[in-house]
């Protein structure tokens, strides 16, 4: 097996799951690599925003994420796969997170979806430019 195919998953966009999945996981097939899924919430924690949620609202919202990693990942591609899978949870910024897990995995490529983007977009970004300018792996990027 030779590196990692790297899917990154948005919770808050399950449309998007099947078609990701199942492109990381054929081009994991073509590339002899194993398939890793990733994730990321937001890190109200660490802010004032952070203030207004309850001890333990964290930690909470990682293990939530990582049932449901696991159920859109069983969903798609079922219970077996889902065993041979590394899931990653992460909290921060996205495209940070995603670049440093793909760094973490050795990725030899990340598959990830982005909307068509609008106006503001141009001007800050979406995730998915900022993980093609800076990753060092190959990126393919899904679109609606």
């Amino acid at each position: 097996m030779t590196g990692t195919v790297l899917a990154a998953i948005d919770l808050a966009h399950p449309e998007n799951h099947h078609k990701i999945l199942q492109e990381a996981q054929t081009m994991a097939a073509q590339r002899d690599a194993s398939l890793s899924v990733v994730t990321v919430i937001p890190d109200f924690g660490m802010s004032i925003v952070g203030t207004y949620f309850e001890e333990g609202a964290e930690q909470r919202a990682l293990k939530d994420a990582a049932k449901t990693l696991h159920e859109a990942v069983t969903n798609v591609l079922g219970a077996d796969a889902d065993k041979l899978i590394k899931h990653v949870v992460c909290h921060g910024v996205a495209y940070e997170q995603i670049l440093a897990t793909a760094d973490k995995f050795d990725a030899v490529l990340i598959v990830m979806a982005a909307h068509r983007p609008e106006f503001r977009d141009y001007l800050l970004g979406p995730n998915a430019a900022r993980v093609v300018r800076h990753s060092t792996c190959s990126v393919l990027v899904l679109r609606d």
